[in-house]
């Protein structure tokens, strides 16, 4: 037929088919040739069709991010779309009402030209004006009220869709303010901290009310794990990734007679990530997994052991910052994924304070140029309160942070771990 809108349509419908046998790389052909097509001949309903059953087939492979972002294309298209139909019943509206006012004018002027033409029919002329005047009244007052009602009726659907939009929000912040309450029950207590790391002090904001970038403290056999990682993403995908993240450290620790290395401990975490997220390296994979820092402190000899990925660590001994790099690669998939991570064994002096964090603190834009926090003044912030006791410090930490973003909005999750030794 060279009907190309056909065609469109017919990739749609055979993606469709495809997704309901469960068939993804044949479905997700099909949709995207639909797509192409549609996107072309600007088509908005094959377009609508083809993200909402894009969405789907994300849902199903476990891609909810993307499933998430699709949906969004198909509402924004669909209410476009609705737009566009109020638009045309108004301007339709219009043309009638401009339509009978020109009708109103021109039997007007009509009147008057027969009323110069000749007084004889004055009587008749003014009887037709009359009468023409009601009926243009009485069409306008029906108008009216057709209008009226109309616009009652539009308010009221839209009352009650912003009454299900206000429900359906609702719903999911408390859905979501319970996976809060989840994820802070498996951080570690406050008095247990207490009893493991007496001077300490612990800066979490997270972004949104879940947090993608998570703190595991715990002790075993004398020593002291602490790890700060950042997971892909912040809100609900990076919550995930950090409740996966805890259950892994936990499994790790546990299952061992003898604590591993620090190095061991990050190539064990990152092959269950690999594992779990079925990662093989492919295009177009997930790529999710975490930046973290992790160090091991023996409270009896006072050495510790510090491995990273991609999240270094800072020591400050004696007003001197000395930085301990990480490994340039992520706790998931990458292309060196059989590279060992190394591990960095330090002396330990009484007084030193070690410090952890992600990258949400120092990327915070602010101040009266909108920039960045930027690493350098995190250093220099760090260096001049490091005197100060760990409470005041987070106290000057946290001032600081809210003078430099004043009304602008976080843009990533914060972390922050200071410990005294």
């Amino acid at each position: 037929m060279n009907d190309r809108a056909v065609e469109s349509s017919i990739y749609l419908r055979l993606g469709q088919v495809y997704l309901l046998f469960e068939n993804y790389g044949r479905a997700s052909e099909y949709l995207n040739k639909s797509l192409e097509l549609s996107l072309e001949l600007d088509t908005k309903e094959t377009q609508m069709g083809v993200y909402e059953i894009l969405s789907d087939l994300n849902i199903k492979q476990g891609r909810y991010r993307d499933a998430l972002n699709y949906f969004k294309l198909h509402s924004a298209i669909k209410d476009t779309l609705t737009r566009k139909e109020r638009l045309d019943q108004i301007t339709e509206m219009q043309v009638k009402y401009e339509t009978e006012t020109t009708e109103k004018e021109n039997a007007l002027l009509m009147a008057e030209s027969e009323l110069a033409d000749t007084r004889l029919r004055w009587t008749r002329i003014i009887l037709t004006i009359t009468i023409i005047a009601i009926v243009i009244f009485l069409i306008m007052v029906v108008q009216l009220i057709r209008a009226n009602n109309l616009k009652k009726k539009v308010n009221i659907e839209l009352a009650e869709k912003n009454t299900l939009i206000t429900e359906q929000k609702k719903e999911i912040t408390d859905s979501i303010q319970y996976a809060s309450r989840i994820q802070n029950a498996m951080l570690p207590p406050g008095d247990y901290l207490d009893s493991v790391l007496p001077e300490r002090f612990i800066l979490f904001k997270p972004r949104d009310i879940v947090s993608g970038d998570f703190y595991y403290i715990t002790e075993k056999d004398g020593k002291v794990i602490c790890v700060v990682a950042d997971c892909t993403g912040h809100g609900v995908p990076g919550a995930l990734m950090s409740m996966l993240g805890i259950s892994f450290l936990n499994e790790i620790i546990s299952k061992h007679r003898d604590l591993p290395h620090s190095n061991e401990i990050l190539e064990e975490l990152r092959s269950h990530v690999i594992k779990s997220l079925h990662q093989t390296g492919r295009v177009g994979e997930s790529q999710d997994g975490m930046d973290l820092a992790l160090y091991i402190i023996d409270m009896k000899s006072g050495k510790m052991e510090f491995s990273g990925a991609n999240n270094s660590l800072w020591l400050i001994r004696d007003g001197e910052l000395i930085e301990k790099r990480a490994d340039k690669m992520p706790i998931g998939i990458y292309s060196w994924v059989d590279d060992s991570f190394t591990r960095q064994e330090v002396d330990l002096q009484k007084g030193d304070l070690v410090y952890s964090f992600t990258d949400g603190y120092y990327d915070q834009f602010g101040g009266p140029s909108q920039k960045k926090f930027m690493i350098k003044n995190f250093k220099k912030m760090l260096l001049k309160i490091h005197s100060k006791s760990m409470k005041e410090q987070k106290k000057i930490m946290v001032e600081t942070l809210e003078q430099w973003m004043a009304d602008t909005s976080q843009v990533d999750d914060i972390l922050v771990v200071g410990v005294r030794v």
